[in-house]
């Protein structure tokens, strides 16, 4: 790693709508996403976690997606509505620092994550004498742990190179929040390497957990077009068709950002790209993962039943 040198005390950031009548509107809809994503990814972790039916690896993998998504919608949207409303579009280098560091960690986590659920549904379909034995507790916290631990050392190799860089051009970054695609082009040196070395970790942590996924289900699919019950065979593939709409949803926008030559990136296409992976994304999951899942469903009317307060 080398060493710091860096004289920025802090930096700009363009933000995401102009200061208009249209951009007000934007910002509104922007918070209600918020308040949704927030709502229904605190609704899965409290419906998984107090009702004993959902507990299962299957619903523990979804209550640390949901984390995930809660965690990553908090930190670019709060602090996009604040410089919006109060006209200050500053952030400090620590803020923007820990802001990168929070994306990248979180993200990380959520891709290793979905490969997880991947491999779970794998095992559930394919191995379904065995899964109790595969997919035990031991072996989703092992998961977890591994995610956790490998995106940590991503994350904050990233960060510390990234806020060593030195910005001697514009401090104005062409984003909503602290982007390395997006701070690059404010360094006074030649980035070529570094470039080399974002996409290998997109490699990393984008497409190789991305083909994971695609050889489980490639799997899975043999496996429910085989089954004998019609009734077990749609069970099948619409938890499957659930979780391939999600991996979707937040693969496709990242790879086609983070493995891309700088050449080839345009500073308003990865803006509005970021906007799907960052804060539609985790709004349309727990909608995914509920309105066609009869547990979900299910557990929705246990849990919440039991609190509302019965007629006389």
């Amino acid at each position: 790693m080398q060493e710091c040198n860096q004289t920025t005390t802090g930096f700009f950031l363009l933000g995401l709508f102009p200061p208009t009548k249209t951009g007000l509107h934007l910002f509104l809809l922007v918070i209600l996403i918020f308040l949704i994503a927030f709502l229904g990814n605190s609704t899965m972790i409290v419906l998984i976690w107090m009702d004993h039916h959902l507990h299962t690896p299957m619903y523990f993998l979804l209550s640390q997606l949901s984390l995930m998504d809660l965690l990553y919608i908090s930190s670019t949207v709060p602090k996009m509505a604040v410089n919006y409303l109060s006209g200050d579009n500053s952030i400090s280098l620590v803020a923007c620092g820990f802001q990168i560091f929070c994306f990248l960690l979180i993200a990380g986590v959520e891709a290793l994550l979905l490969t997880s659920m991947a491999y779970d549904r794998y095992v559930a379909i394919c191995h379904p004498l065995h899964y109790s034995i595969l997919m035990n507790k031991r072996m989703c916290l092992l998961m977890m742990a591994g995610s956790w631990v490998s995106s940590f050392i991503n994350s904050i190799c990233h960060t510390v190179y990234t806020l060593c860089m030195p910005y001697c051009k514009s401090r104005t970054i062409n984003h909503f929040f602290c982007d390395i695609p997006a701070m690059l082009p404010l360094v006074c040196k030649d980035t070529s390497a570094y470039d080399y070395t974002v996409i290998f970790s997109s490699n990393l942590f984008l497409l190789v957990p991305f083909l994971g996924i695609m050889a489980s289900y490639g799997r899975v699919l043999y496996a429910i077009h085989h089954m004998r019950s019609s009734q077990g065979k749609k069970k099948a593939f619409t938890t499957c068709s659930m979780h391939l709409t999600v991996v979707s949803f937040f693969y496709a926008p990242f790879m086609y950002t983070y493995m891309r030559s700088p050449s080839l990136r345009s500073p308003e296409e990865d803006k509005n790209l970021a906007v799907f992976y960052t804060i539609l994304t985790p709004m349309l999951n727990p909608i995914i993962y509920s309105l066609r899942n009869k547990e979900v469903l299910g557990a929705l009317q246990r849990v919440f039943g039991k609190s509302l307060p019965k007629k006389q």
